[in-house]
């Protein structure tokens, strides 16, 4: 029987993340809310790394929320044991928790995130979407083999400036690498039925993921309001953090394509 067709195993109960900076966040604005952004956070990332743009957003006037997805922010062997089901219901947990305000829901996600994003698109309604660095394709050439490295090999290490190791694990599970592909798998046939407004944001310095498949995804979209943007080689994988040197132009774009939508005015 294909592993696709088999039932989803219980939902785990998320363990305590070890970094207070990891934990997910609720930000409030001063005035009235315009609208509501959900967040969501990059594979083997946290919160932490969606923070200075969360804080951007209630200043401009948004309730912001954001989430933790499973096995993020604890160990590496809490991740390697979760599956992208499970990341997906905490980010539709998210998004209810928004929803129930009454306000329109917009929603920001890094990398992997933004896949979530699309997912839950397919079946909850956003008054728009910002992708930062989505794709449909991993860089590693190994990365089609992952389904059966991850009985051989359990983790993929790298390396990780010191400054970052409490906001990222410096080690990816092979089994994540895969829930990531079975998560494009899900996404990819859906595209075209995917309506919502969406901004893509995409570099070409990127050395994580292939960037020519976020314009694969963009031209895929069946949005008749979206945009893309591609920064250039200078700029690599990450767009959330203050790492990233065209961070301003960043949070700029997100949100002036926020504030141009009709729900967002």
């Amino acid at each position: 029987m294909p592993e696709e067709s088999a039932a989803p195993p219980a939902i785990k109960l998320p363990a305590p993340p070890v970094c207070p900076e990891n934990r997910p966040f609720l930000l409030e604005p001063q005035q009235p809310p315009k609208g509501a952004a959900l967040l969501v956070h990059g594979f083997t990332a946290s919160p932490w790394e969606m923070r200075p743009l969360g804080e951007a957003l209630a200043a401009a006037g948004y309730l912001v929320r954001c989430v933790l997805l499973p096995g993020h922010g604890t160990t590496v062997a809490d991740l390697a044991a979760r599956r992208y089901e499970e990341w997906l219901a905490a980010v539709r947990e998210g998004y209810g928790q928004l929803a129930e305000t009454g306000l329109p829901v917009f929603g920001v996600g890094m990398s992997t995130g933004a896949l979530l994003l699309l997912a839950l698109a397919e079946e909850e309604k956003f008054a728009g979407l910002a992708l930062l660095s989505p794709f449909l394709r991993l860089r590693h050439r190994l990365a089609p083999l992952v389904g059966l490295l991850r009985h051989v090999k359990r983790h993929q290490r790298r390396r990780l400036p010191e400054h970052l190791a409490p906001y990222y694990y410096d080690q990816r599970p092979l089994n994540g690498i895969h829930q990531i592909r079975r998560l494009i798998r899900r996404i990819e046939p859906t595209l075209e039925s995917i309506h919502t407004p969406v901004l893509v944001l995409t570099a070409l310095g990127d050395r994580t993921v292939d960037a020519a498949s976020a314009h694969r995804l963009y031209q895929r979209l069946g949005s008749p309001r979206k945009g893309l943007h591609q920064f250039d080689a200078e700029i690599g994988h990450d767009l959330a953090t203050r790492g990233n040197p065209r961070w301003e132009e960043t949070r700029k774009r997100i949100l002036d394509f926020f504030s141009g939508l009709p729900a967002g005015a």
